[in-house]
């Protein structure tokens, strides 16, 4: 196995206590997404320490500010290589968490790391859906829309699209968190007219440094006060070629 000593002190630092099987999940996890990347393209981020302090790490850092311990339905848009998802439940694991991407060979590697770290237990699941942001949250066809405690993304888009894009699934008085650089606070300033028209209002943006680095992220959390009007999420490729 790796050395984990590192990640163990970087997440301690962020109130994130990892249990030896979690390491090993994450070991798994990461040789996975190691060997998956040599035919597919998961991650540009290989090497073991990067993979723990910008993928592992960086996954956990809104624990750091938001009680995650709890039964609670989350969904990850945009996940990729299933970030910051996985984390999440590996660390949480009363989570119900559903991972969406729009790529099927990365929910076919979403689907094999599920299966080999065990992440499926009898009290809570963790399940993927392959399709696009806009298609599940949909009011006319949409059976995810407003269905989740939780809705996350990480580096997915800019804020006003994101929140087009994740604000559909959260449920009124559910959470929306995005993990963002820390440029955050020019798109935030773009984004408030969108972030108010579906229905969110923004809590606090917490402008951080990733453990043991000079890497600056922004968490940025919005509670979702009511209902998104029915017209959004608008027709897949909107969002982000016409920004609210």
């Amino acid at each position: 196995m790796n050395d984990y000593s590192r990640m163990i002190e970087d997440m301690s630092s962020i109130g994130v206590n990892l249990s030896s099987h979690q390491i090993e999940q994450f070991d798994k996890y990461f040789n996975l997404l190691v060997e998956w990347n040599k035919v597919m393209n998961l991650t540009g981020i290989t090497e073991f320490d990067e993979v723990c302090k910008l993928h592992f790490v960086d996954s956990l850092m809104a624990a750091h500010y938001y009680d995650f311990n709890k039964e609670a339905s989350l969904i990850d848009v945009g996940t990729g290589a299933g970030f910051p998802g996985i984390p999440l439940r590996i660390v949480f694991p009363d989570l119900q968490v559903t991972l969406l991407d729009s790529l099927n060979k990365r929910v076919k590697f979403l689907d094999t790391v599920i299966d080999e770290l065990g992440l499926n237990n009898e009290g809570s699941r963790i399940i993927t859906v392959h399709g696009r942001a806009e298609d599940y949250a949909n009011s006319k066809s949409g059976s995810l829309r407003e269905q989740f405690d939780i809705g996350v993304a990480r580096a997915v888009a800019n804020m006003s699209t994101l929140s087009e894009y994740i604000l559909p699934y959260v449920r009124v008085g559910g959470d929306f968190i995005a993990y963002k650089s820390n440029k955050a606070a020019e798109e935030m300033k773009d984004a408030g007219n969108a972030i108010k028209k579906l229905g969110g209002k923004l809590v606090m943006q917490k402008d951080t440094i990733l453990p043991s680095s000079d890497i600056g992220r922004s968490i940025i959390f919005i509670k979702k006060e009511k209902s998104c009007p029915k017209i959004y999420p608008r027709k897949a490729g909107l969002p982000s070629k016409q920004p609210l």
